[in-house]
């Protein structure tokens, strides 16, 4: 087939045919067409579509467990997490009771403390009472006995002053009237 080409002056010059090059019949495309199935048949003989699907198949198996050991392990995590939640929570829980039980004990405590404060004022306050009242006794019996010495001794110098003997008789004779009459 002849080829035309144009040129820029509008003139439509012909060119020379070319043959393309062949060999045993086969041109350029044909041997690599060949090549190409000569390839293939030898991956095919090689068993090399087998290989690559073997090793995609191990490749898939492979993804396969660990995504079922991810799996496995989430389902770990979430075991320990809801594990550690409930132990954080039961922990929450008897810190509170603690708290709350030493609450308790400290109130029990500071009440009891009062209580026996309170108690130790109580009979110490009764003990100073008693030794005062002690005291008291003591100091009015003490003044008694001096006021009764006092008064037995002026008795005395006053009837040694005024009274006689005959003014004495009549005093005895008086007093032991008194005493049988009653």
């Amino acid at each position: 087939m002849a080829e035309t080409v144009h040129t820029t002056a509008g003139t439509v010059v012909p060119t020379a045919e070319h043959e393309e090059a062949t060999a045993w019949g086969f041109n350029a495309g044909g041997w690599v067409a060949i090549a190409m199935l000569v390839v293939f048949a030898i991956l095919i003989w090689k068993r090399v579509p087998g290989a690559i699907a073997k090793s995609l198949d191990d490749k898939i198996a492979a993804i396969r467990s660990q995504l079922d050991e991810a799996k496995a392990l989430r389902a770990e995590a979430e075991a320990l997490r809801k594990e550690y939640e409930e132990k954080a929570d039961s922990v929450e829980k008897e810190a509170a009771a603690i708290i709350e039980r030493a609450n308790g004990e400290a109130a029990a405590i500071v009440a009891k403390a009062d209580s026996d404060a309170q108690s130790l004022i109580d009979r110490r306050t009764r003990m100073a009472e008693v030794k005062i009242a002690a005291e008291e006794r003591a100091v009015i019996e003490g003044l008694r006995a001096t006021a009764a010495d006092a008064a037995a001794k002026a008795a005395a110098h006053l009837i040694a002053e005024r009274h006689d003997a005959a003014a004495d008789g009549a005093l005895i004779d008086r007093a032991i009237g008194e005493i049988a009459a009653r």
